[in-house]
């Protein structure tokens, strides 16, 4: 299992927000590449960015940031938050980023979806959030009636490359990652899943490296706040391949 880093921006700063709510972040660094860069020293392999000026607005706020910081390292990054037109797919993976993450038009564009996992094979990852199993789109401010394990299989069969699934209610919480629905994601899918939201300790890890056939963990407020030592982290993640 690939323990990933996370990186939120929103006005130019590497914030954490509880439970997705906007007006409720915290903010860890005014430095988004001097982040990137401790975590690739690290030994991060992925790094995750979110824009969530992006994901609240539709439009990304924060390409200058994920152009220097994409400059600045030579691991894999994904990035995610208001990623909604194909011209904005084409930027981003010219610019060098390796993988880019679908969200709200995996609901309001599937057909997008289906052109972009064509045109680029094996970089386009889909982010279904979740809460109480229900979509949530447009930075979670919107709660949909699809359920999350019904949306991964139909992005899924439109070639997407993998699922990142994230428990809104365990998000930046500090409680522990939701492990069974994680469990539910991974047994049903044939492609690779990313487990997001509520870990908080190097036994959460454990937790997630048990289930087998799970991808990847992202990690976010428990590394910022010094609860998990992702050096720590990655080491258990790797022994227990």
């Amino acid at each position: 299992m690939l323990v990933i880093p996370a990186i939120d921006l929103k006005d130019g700063l590497c914030v954490r927000l509880l439970q997705g709510k906007k007006d409720d972040s915290t903010v860890y660094s005014d430095d988004p590449v001097a982040t990137a860069l401790k975590w690739q020293a690290m030994g991060a392999l992925r790094l995750h960015i979110v824009d969530l000026d992006g994901a609240f607005t539709g439009s990304q706020k924060n390409l200058e940031s994920i152009i220097r910081i994409r400059r600045a390292i030579d691991i894999d990054i994904e990035i995610g938050g208001g990623i909604r037109t194909l011209a904005r797919i084409d930027l981003l993976l010219s610019e060098g980023i390796n993988r880019i993450i679908l969200g709200t038009v995996a609901i309001e564009k599937p057909d997008l979806v289906k052109t972009a996992c064509a045109r680029y094979p094996g970089r386009v990852l889909v982010g279904i959030d979740a809460k109480n199993g229900d979509v949530a789109v447009k930075g979670w401010v919107e709660v949909t009636s699809v359920k999350a394990f019904d949306l991964a299989l139909r992005m899924q069969d439109l070639g997407c490359a993998g699922i990142i699934y994230t428990d809104i209610s365990k998000d930046g919480m500090m409680t522990g990652p939701n492990l069974e629905a994680v469990r539910i994601m991974v047994s049903g899918l044939k492609i690779p899943v990313i487990a997001s939201g509520g870990i908080s300790s190097i036994e959460d890890i454990r937790n997630l490296v048990a289930i087998q056939g799970l991808w990847g963990a992202i990690t976010g407020k428990a590394i910022y706040s010094g609860a998990l030592d992702l050096q720590e982290a990655i080491r258990v993640s790797e022994a227990k391949c």
